[in-house]
């Protein structure tokens, strides 16, 4: 008998009927012989509804209360579950994040897991139940409800994969399964039987939607196999497990891209010693993470700084950086909305020597400019218009066959 954890989005649980059809996917798993953990996400929708209402109320609500409100979501769609779940002849227990006693620390909407106490979900299992918990949701030393940001339900579900530990985790969603790029940009785009957890982590940072970038750090940091398949088939999904158990050799394994981004450029900073240093102090205190960062060649003792902030925090950001330069007379700040980032990843780059220079040569090709440019050991990622957005993705799946079956290999 083995312990599963299955994990299911809003999309999965949106509606009565699809609430029982979660229910006799779970059932059916319980009955060959499975242990069966299952996490929830609150009914599509339902989270974003209640957001409008506290954004009614008081737009200037605080995060305490916003925590209390939003974590009711999931509260329904779990006593919803155990209900379908009993109604097909096995027990179902539902259990809020406090229940299972789920700790976080205190920054409410975006808590981050510190401790997860799994003997009642064991003791529930023991006596033959399947346990139903709430995922996205926490408690913290003082007993409030926190909860984890979008995608915490996959966070939620990792980590109670690997309290347990069960023997994998299933995370079900709207897609089959984790592709070489997003689908609905290219119709070429395959999906992939397996992925490292490395490789999924960069793509999931760079724009990839489908697993929430927490729950492939738990996932490797313990050890545990991620399933993502969709909850609408029965067709094998994708398997996220060690590099060294990934089948697939290829020097890229997919292309992911993000509009979500701005890009800032301080022209004419005095260069000296700690000026970098107050430049980015002065936006983390702002709690506005920086991505990547491109100096130029000091001349005549000025030197421009450009980087990446979310687009989010881009006015923010400015704001900030104004106050900095009155205290340093920089020549000028200047701005740029409309970027993109395309990035291509894999771990076969760790041995092939071209594989930046065929990227920039396929971009070149369609006269797609590239502004910045980013490179860890196992992926490559441009700044580039965001207009272009489309065609790089496409022009990149193409350079490097992620189409195939093959390894896309040099020539």
């Amino acid at each position: 008998m083995g312990v599963v954890v299955q994990k299911y989005g809003g999309t999965s649980v949106g509606s009565v009927e699809r609430i029982k059809n979660v229910a006799r996917r779970v059932v059916e798993t319980r009955r060959q012989g499975n242990q069966v953990v299952v996490v929830v996400s609150a009914m599509s929708g339902e989270t974003d509804r209640l957001i409008t209402l506290a954004n009614e109320i008081n737009p200037r609500h605080n995060r305490r209360e916003h925590d209390m409100l939003v974590s009711s979501g999931e509260q329904v769609s779990i006593s919803l579950l155990a209900m379908a779940i009993e109604g097909l002849g096995e027990k179902a227990v539902s259990l809020l994040g406090s229940q299972v006693s789920i700790k976080t620390d205190s920054d409410h909407s975006r808590a981050r897991i510190t401790e997860i106490g799994g003997e009642r979900i064991r003791r529930a299992l023991a006596d033959d139940y399947i346990v139903v918990v709430a995922g996205f949701q926490g408690v913290n030393e003082a007993g409030d409800i926190t909860t984890l940001g979008r995608g915490g339900s996959d966070t939620s579900a990792v980590a109670v994969a690997a309290a347990l530990p069960a023997d994998v985790c299933e995370i079900y969603t709207d897609v089959d399964g984790i592709y070489t790029t997003d689908p609905n940009i290219c119709d070429k785009a395959r999906k992939l039987e397996r992925i490292s957890y490395e490789e999924m982590l960069e793509l999931a940072s760079l724009g990839a939607k489908v697993l929430q970038i927490r729950s492939v750090e738990f996932a490797k940091k313990y050890g545990i196999p991620l399933h993502v398949r969709s909850s609408f088939s029965d067709s094998q999904g994708t398997i996220v497990c060690r590099e060294e158990e990934c089948m697939e050799k290829a020097i890229v394994s997919g292309v992911a891209y993000s509009k979500s981004d701005a890009k800032i450029t301080i022209c004419g900073i005095p260069d000296r010693p700690g000026i970098a240093a107050s430049i980015f102090t002065a936006i983390a205190d702002q709690g506005i993470v920086v991505d990547m960062i491109i100096q130029n060649i000091s001349d005549e003792g000025l030197t421009d700084l450009t980087f990446t902030v979310p687009k989010l925090d881009y006015d923010q950001a400015l704001e900030a950086l104004e106050k900095f330069n009155r205290e340093v007379g920089a020549r000028q700040i200047v701005g740029d909305r409309n970027i993109a980032k395309v990035s291509i990843v894999g771990i076969g780059m760790r041995t092939h020597a071209n594989v930046a220079s065929r990227m920039f040569q396929a971009l070149a090709r369609e006269n797609i400019n590239i502004m910045m440019i980013s490179t860890s050991e196992i992926k490559v990622s441009c700044v580039i218009e965001e207009k272009y957005t489309e065609l790089a993705v496409r022009v990149l799946h193409d350079e490097f066959d992620l189409a195939g079956e093959g390894t896309n290999e040099d020539d």
